[in-house]
């Protein structure tokens, strides 16, 4: 071995010459040595000036790994690959401690053995133990805080593969899996229309709307499978492939007959199953945009999406392909969607996964943070809704395609959307609004019974200001109107689907619940409009309707970390009452509806979202306008009252 002329050689060099008896690997102590020897020197070499060469009897012991040593001045006299030892003994090898939480087998294989002990090779970056700690040496009870707890392949507390904390494959492939159970029990008071065949049970009644009782049941019980592959959340998946199978047991039982079917002889309830994919998409990262992690993705396959902040105009889960991404450092995000939408089920509202709704529905918008004020979001959007002639009955032997009213032929609506919206807060006060602008075509309006240009408004606008623990909100809403069902022009705002997050939708009465009004619905189940379609899951929009005002003054207060306690008061009007009086022949329709009150209570009893308890109580304190649709013969109207309790378990 020939090595350049520097100290640390020659001081290697003279030991070496000094134990002739040492071996390769063996562990020398230099205050043990002999004086060098003569005949151990190193012999001279016609070389390179102060070349050495090292005799096999007097070759060194080297704790260097040979990337750090020094390179040879003439490298045609490298030195040759040196022996590796089958002593393992002699090196470090670090205690082996479990990884945190469950981590399952690792997927790397190992490609590089230990030959140093100043290096050993850990190839899976995510596994690395960590010892057990006990800090107060109270053996881990349940509530105490500790770093560092192991888990069981059943424990979704802490890390664990099966959601997504190690990956499966190799460094950047991870697999979630998501169990949950939604179960909703509901009690409704609903003016109830009876049929033209039997009459009401209770004397007093109006002619047409009986008793008003019901209850509702849904369970909706789902796992969904989720691969992609990444830095988890350090950075957009290059790939991911989503599934999810939704099972779902609905009941309800009513007090009149015609309720839970046309024919009553099917009696007071009714008990559906159903079974679906409801979610199933593959999404891919196209390109990487800039350095700070902006990129393009494309989705294509049955997802969620939500178009703007509040759910005002379109909120659903349907087969599409959807283009997004960011831009200036996820200052910016875009959404170019397609939807080419299946029908509903009728009584879970999921997705018939092989039947088509004959409904196309496009959306492209744009967000920007921080706009005018840091905190405060803005966005544009663009939607459009091609929805097709067609005919259909429910799954409850309904008519739904079209709306039973009027001439009920099928016809096809085009309607299109533009509108802003903002959500966030401006120093202390937060702010939200939206304004929309819908035109379009009717080709045979039900209830006009004649073509109709679409002209519509929508605009809202919430205020709230943070008091400590609690929340003060108010908000207007403003839907245009119909004023005129009869001169071409439709001016009611109907929205494609809404489920707004809006003045307390979620528990108020008017929000939450389908009012029916003979063949149509009032107002549809989690939409704030009075639209006057069939249904929002299946009936077409519908914008010959009397549209809305609605204030709203509410408090969310913090009572606890686990409860939350939500109320809302909000009065209601029609904007424009003639759509009502042309649809029921009757005289006039006053404008205002009544005084909605509702209090709603948000638990968690483990201070996450893997047990939640919502319940709700509302009531509407009927006012002009909502007597003159639902007024009893004797003069009364009674104020309806609704409750919900909802469990929401996720594993």
């Amino acid at each position: 071995m020939v090595v350049s002329p520097n100290l640390p050689t020659l001081f290697f060099c003279c030991v070496a010459a000094a134990v002739p008896a040492v071996g390769w690997g063996q562990t020398v102590t230099i205050t043990d040595l002999p004086l060098p020897a003569a005949e151990t020197a190193p012999e001279r070499l016609d070389g390179p000036p102060g070349s050495v060469r090292i005799t096999d009897d007097a070759r060194p012991t080297e704790v260097r790994p040979r990337v750090l040593r020094p390179i040879p001045d003439d490298p045609w006299e490298l030195p040759a690959e040196e022996p590796q030892s089958d002593a393992t003994e002699n090196l470090l090898i670090y205690p082996r401690a479990a990884p945190l939480g469950f981590s399952g087998p690792s997927g790397i294989l190992p490609t590089e053995r230990q030959t140093s002990s100043h290096f050993v090779p850990t190839e899976d970056r995510w596994r690395q133990g960590v010892p057990g700690q006990d800090r107060y040496g109270k053996g881990h009870p349940p509530l105490d805080d500790y770093p560092g707890v192991k888990g069981a392949w059943w424990d979704p507390y802490n890390q664990n593969v099966l959601k997504g904390d190690y990956p499966i494959i190799g460094q950047h492939t991870f697999l979630k899996l998501t169990g949950t159970s939604l179960n909703l029990f509901e009690a409704i008071q609903l003016p109830t229309p009876t049929t033209p065949f039997e009459a009401t049970r209770n004397p007093g009644a109006s002619g047409f709307f009986g008793d008003p009782d019901q209850f509702l049941f849904l369970s909706f019980n789902s796992l969904a499978i989720d691969l992609f592959h990444g830095n988890a959340a350090f950075k957009p998946e290059d790939w991911r492939m989503h599934v999810e199978l939704v099972y779902n047991m609905n009941y309800l039982v009513a007090d009149e007959l015609g309720v839970v079917g046309p024919d009553v002889r099917d009696g007071t309830s009714r008990y559906r199953q159903y079974v679906t994919p409801e979610q199933w998409f593959f999404e891919t990262k196209l390109a990487d945009t800039s350095p700070q992690y902006d990129f393009v993705s494309a989705r294509i396959g049955s997802q969620p999406f939500v178009s703007d902040f509040r759910g005002l105009i379109f909120n659903d889960v349907n087969r599409g392909v959807r283009l997004f991404g960011t831009r200036h450092a996820n200052r910016d995000q875009f959404n170019v969607v397609w939807f080419d939408q299946t029908e509903k089920d009728t009584n879970s509202m999921l997705n018939r996964f092989t039947e088509d709704r004959g409904q196309n529905t496009w959306i492209v918008n744009y967000y920007r943070q921080d706009f005018l004020f840091p905190g405060h979001d803005a966005m544009i959007s663009f939607h459009a809704n091609r929805d097709q002639e067609s005919f259909e009955f429910d799954r409850n032997r309904f008519l739904v395609r079209p709306d039973p009213v009027g001439v009920f032929q099928p016809h096809e609506v085009r309607s299109y959307y533009i509108g802003a919206a903002t959500n966030g807060h401006i120093e202390r006060l937060n702010v939200s609004s939206a304004i929309y602008h819908a035109f379009g075509t009717d080709t045979l309006n039900p209830l006009a019974g004649r073509s109709q240009r679409i002209e519509a408004w929508l605009a809202a606008l919430e205020l709230s200001y943070d008091r400590d623990w609690v929340r003060f909100r108010t908000s207007y809403l403003y839907a245009s109107g119909d004023r005129n069902p009869n001169d071409g022009v439709a001016q009611g705002f109907d929205a494609i689907m809404p489920d707004p997050n809006f003045a307390g939708a979620e528990f108020s009465y008017f929000g939450r619940q389908a009012i029916r009004l003979f063949g149509v619905e009032l107002t549809n189940r989690l939409s704030l409009t009075p639209s006057m379609r069939s249904s929002k899951f299946q009936g077409q929009t519908n914008f010959v309707n009397p549209g809305l005002h609605l204030f709203n003054l509410g408090v969310d207060a913090d009572l606890t970390p686990r409860t939350k306690l939500i109320q809302n008061t909000n009065f209601l009007w029609f904007d424009q009452t003639e759509p009502l009086e042309t649809y029921l022949f009757t005289g006039q329709v006053r404008p205002f509806i009544g005084t909605d009150v509702s209090l709603g209570v948000e638990h968690r009893p483990l201070l996450n979202n893997n047990v939640l308890l919502l319940g709700g109580l509302a009531t509407l304190i009927s006012g002009d306008g909502f007597k003159d649709l639902y007024q009893r013969f004797d003069g009364e109207t009674r104020n309806h009252v609704a409750g919900f309790l909802e469990v929401a378990l996720e594993y």
